[in-house]
């Protein structure tokens, strides 16, 4: 009886030492996207993939200063010396929660209000913005992100590799995002396959927004 108190003991001590960090949940059900995203890619995303980010982050930071962060200031201290599980997981745990949020179900459309504005000034028209949008996620070489992001106050469109993200010191431009676009294969295979144009294209259909142009306000 000792032994298994002090191993269930030992188990409930394991758990906690790996809590800071916790999934958020999804503010739609699993199908609320559909048929832009579906049910099945939703819940293997979120329920692996997302899940799996969050377990071996926080196992990274056991022990260790980052332990102390939050989310965001973790992903502001990225630094190229930074361990690979603390860059990697941690960016993956962010940008998941950051794209998940970014989507909407009866969502979509045209751009309004400031960021509407902005996006037609700065490419000219809402098609050409996707245009350059598009290219910059089939131009990304194996899997990463596609960012909408503010930087130095202007609206540009940017790519990082794995999950990394704007927000981080090694990302070319440096900025806060506004949106964000998983182009891993994980996210789209089992509906799209290998057609990463299709899957980019359905996400329009699902873009919250009004969401965006909050964080585009905010940014600036």
């Amino acid at each position: 009886m000792k032994n298994l108190l002090l191993i269930l003991t030992l188990l409930v001590m394991e758990t906690n030492a790996f809590a800071q960090f916790s999934q958020e949940p999804l503010p739609y059900a699993f199908d609320a996207l559909e048929p832009a995203i579906d049910k099945m890619t939703m819940e293997i995303h979120y329920g692996r993939h997302h899940k799996a980010y969050v377990d071996n982050l926080n196992k990274a930071v056991a022990g260790l200063p980052q332990e102390k962060l939050s989310l965001l200031d973790l992903q502001k201290s990225i630094t190229p010396e930074t361990p690979a599980a603390i860059r990697n997981n941690g960016g993956g745990v962010w940008n998941h929660t950051f794209f998940f949020n970014g989507m909407a179900p009866n969502a979509g459309g045209e751009p309004k209000g400031e960021l509407g504005t902005a996006i037609v000034a700065t490419w000219g028209s809402f098609d050409k913005f996707k245009e350059e949008f598009k290219k910059a996620a089939l131009g990304r070489f194996g899997s990463g992100w596609v960012w909408l992001t503010v930087a130095n106050g202007k609206l540009v469109i940017q790519s990082t590799p794995n999950q990394d993200n704007p927000l981080m010191s090694v990302s070319d431009v440096k900025g806060t995002p506004v949106l964000s676009l998983d182009v891993w294969e994980h996210a789209y295979y089992l509906k799209y396959q290998n057609k990463r144009a299709d899957y980019t294209d359905a996400y329009w259909n699902v873009v919250n927004w009004d969401r965006a142009n909050q964080l585009y306000k905010a940014a600036k």
